[in-house]
């Protein structure tokens, strides 16, 4: 017998960088407080739609054309775009991938990031910047999983890849890639100490 795996979905995830990863974080965490302080349209918008937290998703989501330090973070994700890229097969000849967005998300106690895509995008990521222990991960959601009909439950030993939720764990100086069409979440951060994250989207179009 021949058990064929069809349709993978693929999550990428490696550290950013070798060495300086704690130095560059530092640079980026004293941002991401200033801008918490200084964007007042976005602590606005996020008492309406991030009930608790932070983002600069509805003020300020293109970081690294304003930010030196944001510009390098871009630079250092460029290997590991182009890795995931070769890794699902795309064709890019005579096409490019750019950074569209990039933004800041904090994440203070019982703040919840719901289940959501990252539409007219191609690739998405989130780089993790200051995650104290016991701080949430990113959740991932198989994308059939509307069609499940009349499917039993997972054994508790399954394989991640056989499970319809994967969870990667957060740390500091981490990357996860995966393409954004896939619906994800981030569930309560249940530590009285704030998650700090940069987002990003790619597009080739």
């Amino acid at each position: 017998m021949t058990m064929h795996r069809l349709f993978p979905t693929f999550v990428y995830s490696n550290a950013l960088q070798k060495r300086g990863a704690k130095e560059f974080n530092r640079q980026l965490l004293k941002e991401c407080r200033q801008l918490r302080h200084d964007d007042a349209a976005g602590r606005r918008w996020s008492a309406k739609n991030y009930p608790g937290g932070y983002t600069s998703y509805g003020s300020v989501h293109w970081l690294q054309r304003i930010s030196p330090t944001f510009k390098a973070l871009e630079s250092k994700l460029g290997r590991h775009v182009k890795a995931f890229a070769n890794a699902v097969e795309w064709d890019l000849e005579g096409r490019e991938l750019n950074m569209t967005d990039c933004w800041i998300n904090i994440n203070p106690k019982h703040v919840v990031h719901g289940l959501h895509l990252h539409p007219l995008s191609t690739l998405s990521g989130t780089y993790y910047v200051h995650v104290p222990a016991g701080t949430p991960g990113i959740k991932f959601e198989d994308p059939r999983l509307d069609r499940f009909m009349a499917a039993p439950p997972r054994k508790a030993t399954a394989k991640r890849e056989t499970r319809p939720w994967g969870t990667f764990p957060a740390a500091a100086g981490q990357l996860v890639l995966f393409e954004s069409w896939l619906r994800h979440e981030v569930v309560p951060n249940l530590v009285d100490a704030e998650r700090i994250s940069v987002s990003f989207n790619y597009n080739w179009f």
